[in-house]
């Protein structure tokens, strides 16, 4: 016998059980995103490598060990690891940011070769939003709000905890930098090896630990609010206020500093405590510099990425999204011509009630397992055709979920008839 294929290692399937909680996530966020006015974009899967290497950094976790790589006769492509880098270069190379604004969004899957975790895989999805060509802080405080809708269109907002912090201008980084680094060797030998790596690479990242020994010593580190400007302090102190007014609440997380190069200003991530280790569900902040380093002119830009596995995980710890059964009326036929006319029926019940969803029995057998199939189904009602009915010009609707007696009516009112039942209407 032949080894069974099983899934690669951190590729995990979506089973039609599962789908129908995360057809409800996509569409709401969509409904979500429509009400605010932004529009939908699409991306390749695959990327020139160099895209992710001037965009997230070459010496960042993600670049350094989590990119899936090859070759492709002599280029060297990967598959996109986050959203951002592909996005800003598809507005760059059609034209659709240049002196202009633009807020977008996207889903789909990334790719990063790491360890898989509860809620972290190595496909996994992501619901994102970018926006180009606003500077002020009102347009971080809409991202922000924006992604309280959507925790309180699910009624999880009592579950996750909005972290801010701001990264100030790339001046006022550079200067903390080397007072974090004066810092940090001053303290090198209580260090451990990750965070003597990232020390002189990328020093900001130390700040981000989970050592509880490096969180200890850090207590002690110079902070970067100490080198804001006016300029970032105005900005930081006007997003605060929007969202004061708005009644959502923050912790100020001066340790937040995010995993990927391109952020400045304005980071925050909402996080929760029912997901152990892995409690990040939504990331993101303002990326002033990125565009140009793409290549085109200086453009501001910020935006956010929910991962979606997470996301869906929160919802299910605590059953915060009812779904619905995938079938409405399940229909049973038995004699050659009674089964051919079901499909007819269910045809022209489909064009009628496109809204119903209907499921038609094509296994055969006789009505005791056609109707233990529509129980299965989860139907809530079944339409019974058999050629005594179809005599009569006749079809039987049958409550599969209340103890009751079938019912037959005409052919031609069994839409009407189902209109009342599933719809409430006359």
């Amino acid at each position: 016998m032949s080894v069974q294929i099983q899934s690669i290692t951190g590729m995990k399937d979506i089973l039609p059980e599962e789908s129908p909680l995360w057809q409800k996530v996509e569409n709401t966020l969509k409904q979500i995103m429509n009400s605010y006015g932004y529009a939908e974009m699409r991306m390749p899967v695959v990327e020139y490598t160099s895209l992710f290497v001037r965009s997230i950094g070459e010496v960042t976790d993600v670049v350094e060990k989590e990119m899936y790589t090859f070759d492709d006769n002599g280029d060297s492509l990967s598959l996109r690891p986050e959203g951002t880098a592909g996005c800003v270069r598809a507005c760059i190379e059609h034209g659709l940011i240049h002196n202009q604004e633009r807020r977008v969004w996207y889903t789909g899957p990334m790719f990063r070769h790491e360890k898989p975790q509860k809620g972290r895989y190595r496909e996994f999805h992501q619901f994102g939003v970018e926006i180009f060509g606003i500077s002020s802080a009102e347009i971080d405080a809409e991202l922000i709000l924006l992604t309280n809708r959507i925790w309180k269109k699910f009624g999880i907002e009592k579950n996750v905890t909005l972290q801010l912090n701001s990264l100030g201008s790339s001046e006022e980084r550079a200067q903390y930098r080397d007072a974090l680094v004066a810092f940090l060797e001053q303290h090198k030998d209580s260090l451990d090896e990750d965070c003597r790596r990232r020390m002189y690479t990328n020093p900001l990242r130390v700040l981000d630990t989970k050592n509880e020994k490096v969180i200890e010593i850090l207590k002690d580190a110079p902070k970067l609010s100490d080198y804001f400007g006016e300029e970032t302090s105005r900005h930081f102190n006007r997003l605060k206020e929007i969202l004061d007014a708005n009644g959502v609440g923050y912790e100020i997380n001066t340790r937040l500093v995010r995993g990927l190069d391109y952020y400045n200003y304005t980071v925050f991530e909402w996080v929760t405590d029912l997901l152990g280790a892995q409690g990040t569900i939504c990331g993101g902040g303002r990326y002033d510099g990125l565009v140009e380093q793409l290549g085109a002119q200086p453009t501001p830009a910020v935006g956010f990425a929910i991962g979606l596995e997470r996301f869906i995980l929160l919802l299910q710890s605590i059953e915060a999204v009812k779904t619905e059964n995938p079938v409405d009326v399940y229909f049973c036929a038995a004699g050659d011509e009674a089964i051919k006319q079901s499909m007819v029926i269910a045809e022209q019940l489909r064009d009628q009630l496109p809204e119903i969803r209907i499921l038609t029995n094509c296994s055969g057998g006789n009505f005791k397992k056609q109707f233990k199939r529509a129980d299965r189904s989860g139907a809530l009602f079944a339409l019974v055709l058999a050629d005594n009915e179809l005599a009569n010009n006749e079809i039987g609707i049958k409550n599969l979920r209340v103890e009751s007696e079938q019912v037959n009516v005409k052919i031609d009112t069994v839409a009407q008839e189902l209109k009342k039942l599933l719809l409430g209407v006359n």
